[in-house]
């Protein structure tokens, strides 16, 4: 069995010199990203199409995962499934190919090709004219077209060997990655960073990831694993870099010196300068978001025109014009929507009544009094990672503590709960317990104020209990593992 290649559209009607570095470089991608799984496969290269042979002692499980593998490299249009068989005579050769189309060409137009090469004493018209006939004899709602066809019935036949055709899957399309250059893309591990990414990834540009993170190493371990994921899925042929910049103290000092309704903002705009200044030292020359105008109100157009003026790069947004429910679609088919939902997404915590349309001027008075050492220190702290090691150091998750009902709080007794809301959200739907009264410490504050606090039984509360829980495996991660979650349900 052996895999024939059809290059993506758009590639095939570039220049001669353009389309020659395009298949250059696919066929160097399937390569990397085949040869884990098969050390010794060769890739040929042809005008029109690729073709991929794989060793002959592979079993049916390395040749599945061979075919999932080629379905998810950029550049590949279709893959068409070739199966080898000595070529007998006109009538065998028939049965093969009705087998192969009987479901197939009902009521549909269809034409059959043959290419051929050796010697034989026929000529390709005769085995086209006999095959045509077989196949109208066997579908007798289809009919011949040769010049409009909806289905070309194609076989080769080299010598004594017959080639067929036996399945067709869909490959992934766009350019081959590598060919467009590279990107930072900032990533959070949400629905939208992770698709923004393979988006750009499927056009041909080799994307680094970013990540600023805000939860700890319980935060960082979920992005690893959505990124791993990309890496491994979409991008395994070239080896990319994951850079985590620890965020948390940005986030504290923006609580404390900006106005709740230009915090978001501001926070954005930390981080597209702190990533212009980790672009720089690699020398890659733009960024990607997973931006999407107007689904939240720091992407609304004025705000996004403010938060780019402190780029010194390009951003890319390749989710600009999208619908919500597209980027979940994509995100299920990618794979990265699990990982999503069991994520929180930090960035929208940090303001709840974020302004749509504040001014220039507005936002550098708030920035005004932000201490820059605090920015200097989370960049000079960033730690990189290649993406095959991503995995490498995953924290260990000891058990939380953790309480469901108000029923067993009452019970408990001697459990203090600590309402890590943002304050306005705690205005808006204050926490009644059974008894007493929650301490009120946002969460971006938690882990500076945690150790100072006596030592007791205490529980952390959020609305959906995710962000709860993992700031309290933050904390157990610095050694405080007394703190577990209240989840407050009825």
């Amino acid at each position: 069995m052996r895999y024939r290649i059809k290059l993506f559209g758009e590639i095939t009607i570039k220049s001669r010199a353009v389309r020659k570095e395009m298949v250059r470089c696919l066929r160097t991608n399937i390569r990397n990203s085949l040869r884990h799984l098969d050390p010794r496969v060769r890739v040929a290269d042809h005008w029109d199409a690729l073709e991929v042979r794989p060793s002959a002692h592979l079993d049916d499980a390395a040749h599945a995962a061979i075919e999932a593998s080629l379905t998810r490299i950029s550049g590949i249009q279709q893959i068409q499934v070739v199966e080898a068989y000595p070529f007998i005579d006109f009538a065998t050769t028939a049965e093969r190919l009705v087998a192969l189309w009987r479901e197939t060409l009902p009521g549909r137009r269809f034409r059959v090709s043959v290419k051929r090469r050796g010697r034989h004493d026929f000529g390709s018209e005769d085995l086209e004219r006999y095959l045509g006939s077989a196949l109208l004899e066997a579908v007798p709602s289809a009919r011949v077209d040769l010049h409009h066809a909806e289905f070309d019935v194609g076989l080769e036949l080299k010598d004594q060997r017959l080639l067929l055709v036996s399945r067709r899957l869909a490959g992934l399309g766009g350019y081959p990655l590598g060919t467009q250059g590279q990107a930072l893309a900032l990533i959070s591990g949400g629905f939208d960073s992770p698709v923004a990414a393979w988006r750009l990834l499927r056009r041909g540009l080799k994307t680094h990831f970013l990540f600023f993170n805000l939860g700890g190493p319980v935060h960082e371990q979920g992005v690893r694993e959505v990124t791993h994921h990309l890496w491994q899925q979409y991008s395994a042929s070239h080896r990319v870099n994951f850079i985590s910049v620890p965020f948390d103290g940005v986030v504290d000092e923006i609580q404390r010196r900006v106005p709740a309704g230009l915090a978001g903002v501001v926070l954005k705009r930390m981080m597209l300068r702190a990533a212009n200044r980790v672009a720089a030292r690699a020398r890659i020359p733009a960024l990607v978001t997973g931006d999407a105008l107007a689904q939240v109100s720091s992407q609304s157009l004025a705000n996004l025109g403010l938060i780019d003026a402190v780029s010194e790069r390009p951003i890319l947004r390749p989710l600009i014009a999208s619908d919500k429910q597209a980027i979940i679609a994509d995100a299920r088919r990618i794979g990265t929507a699990a990982h999503a939902e069991r994520l929180p997404e930090y960035c929208g915590v940090i303001s709840q009544r974020p302004h749509v349309r504040p001014g220039a001027a507005q936002l550098e008075a708030a920035e005004a009094g932000f201490d820059q050492a605090v920015l200097d220190a989370a960049i000079a702290a960033a730690q990189m990672t290649r993406s095959d090691r991503l995995l490498e150091s995953a924290p260990v998750l000891g058990e939380i503590d953790e309480i469901a009902t108000p029923q067993a709080l009452a019970e408990a007794g001697d459990a203090t709960v600590i309402d890590i809301r943002h304050p306005e959200e705690r205005d808006v739907a204050p926490l009644r317990l059974p008894r007493g009264e929650p301490l009120a410490i946002p969460f971006f504050e938690l882990a500076r104020r945690a150790p100072a606090l006596p030592r007791r039984r205490y529980l952390l509360y959020c609305d959906q209990g995710v962000m709860s829980r993992m700031q309290a495996l933050h904390l157990a991660d610095r050694g405080l593992d007394h703190f577990g979650v209240y989840r407050g349900e009825a």
